[in-house]
C-alpha cells in the first residue's frame, strides 16, 4: 500500500462535474493498493499518516499532525501510484490490485482514518474518473509505503 501525502490549504475532488469531497487546511492523500495488502498495512499506514508532524506549530516549526488543530483529510484512490516504468515507456499497472480487491481495502482504510481522527474523512469515488484540485502548502509532499516503512 502506497500513499502520496500533500499538505494543503485546500483540496477538492470532482466526479462528472460534481464536487464529491473538499477540505480546507489539511492533507490530500492519494492511495494505491496492491493485491497483497492486508489489515496490518492499513493499520501501519493510517497510524503513520495521522501522526505525521508536517504542520507548523506557533513557532513555525513542523511539529504538529492532522490530529492537532482538527485538520481535515481528503482521501482519493489512485492505482497509478503503483505503476511500473521499468520496461519501455508505457506504464504497467500489474502491481495495482484489481478493483474487486482494492475497493474493500480502500473502504477499510477510509474507516480506519475516521476512527483514528475521530471525525469524517472526505473522499472521492473509488474507481471513478476524478478531477483533483489542490493548493499545496509549502510545498510539502511525502510518499509512504507500507512495504518500506520508512
Amino acid at each position: 500500500m502506497r500513499i502520496v501525502v500533500q499538505r494543503v490549504s485546500s483540496a477538492s475532488v470532482q466526479v462528472a462535474g460534481a464536487t464529491r469531497g473538499s477540505i480546507g487546511t489539511g492533507l490530500l492523500v492519494l492511495l494505491g493498493i496492491e493485491p497483497t495488502d492486508q489489515d496490518e498495512d492499513i493499520e501501519w499506514l493510517a497510524g503513520k499518516l495521522v501522526r505525521l508532524r508536517i504542520f507548523d506549530n506557533a513557532e513555525g516549526v513542523m511539529d504538529e499532525s492532522a490530529l492537532d488543530g482538527n485538520r481535515s483529510v481528503l482521501l482519493v484512490s489512485q492505482f497509478t501510484l503503483l505503476a511500473s516504468t521499468r520496461k519501455g515507456n508505457r506504464p504497467s499497472w500489474h502491481r495495482a490490485a484489481p478493483p474487486e480487491v482494492a475497493g474493500p481495502i480502500y473502504h477499510r482504510f477510509h474507516r480506519r482514518l475516521e476512527e483514528l481522527l475521530g471525525r469524517p474523512v472526505a473522499t472521492g469515488v473509488f474507481g471513478a474518473e476524478m478531477q483533483v484540485a489542490l493548493v499545496n502548502e509549502g510545498p510539502v509532499t511525502l510518499m509512504l509505503d507500507s512495504r518500506l516503512r520508512e
